[in-house]
């Protein structure tokens, strides 16, 4: 999290392989302290799935084509996609909810379900680490809340650790296991729920008084003006 220019992109494209950092490294823990920019790119692929703000165009494709290019790392030179591809794409359309348009074009999509078909694709490449910057922006509350519960069963119950950037705290607090802050390009608060959401801490990070309710649900903390 962090206001807007607090440097979450940029870091997040440089956990992706799209940035190179000017100083340190950036490792993968089951490759014996390598660098990914040292691993071959479908290695990296298969570890590694990363959704950017800005989708690329992908009109050309229909949702069931575009989800497959998850399935990409895993298959050899001109190999058709097995049956193993086919079940990872069927699963991760179904939950992303995008099934019922799988032959209809990208480019006849509305945004949210742009974004759908874009995160069933990165669900689909099954891997270990899920890097998802801003995918909520596009989506309305009811799928901002469905995206996030999926999230966090996949993180859970699928064992993936995924970092996404999110700007409303609030759906922050109700779903996600730790926060990472950043301000001005450099890291501020590092914290679960319960440190994270106190007035003193979201004043250090956003630079505004926020007054702290508890969910009439949950008991969590939710931050008002």
């Amino acid at each position: 999290m962090g206001h807007n220019g607090s440097g979450k992109s940029t870091l997040i494209k440089a956990l992706a392989g799209e940035t190179t950092p000017t100083s340190g490294q950036i490792l993968l823990q089951d490759f014996a302290g390598k660098s990914i920019f040292d691993l071959p790119p479908k290695t990296f692929a298969q570890q590694v799935a990363y959704l950017p703000q800005k989708l690329p165009d992908a009109s050309q494709f229909t949702v069931a084509e575009l989800v497959m290019l998850g399935r990409y790392p895993y298959q050899k030179w001109l190999q058709k996609p097995t049956p193993q591809d086919h079940t990872r794409v069927r699963e991760a359309m179904s939950l992303t909810q995008v099934t019922p348009f799988a032959e209809q074009s990208v480019a006849t999509l509305s945004g949210g379900e742009r974004a759908r078909a874009w995160l069933a694709m990165c669900i689909a490449q099954d891997t270990p680490y899920l890097l998802l910057d801003e995918p909520l922006a596009p989506l309305d509350i009811v799928y901002q809340v469905e995206i996030l519960r999926l999230i966090r069963d996949l993180a859970r119950h699928k064992n993936k650790a995924i970092v996404i950037i999110i700007h409303d705290i609030n759906l922050a607090a109700q779903f996600c296991d730790e926060f990472i802050a950043l301000k001005n390009g450099k890291l501020c608060h590092v914290g679960d729920i319960a440190s994270t959401m106190q007035p003193q801490v979201l004043d250090q990070i956003f630079g505004i008084n926020l007054h702290l309710l508890s969910h009439p649900v949950t008991g969590n903390k939710v931050a008002v003006v």
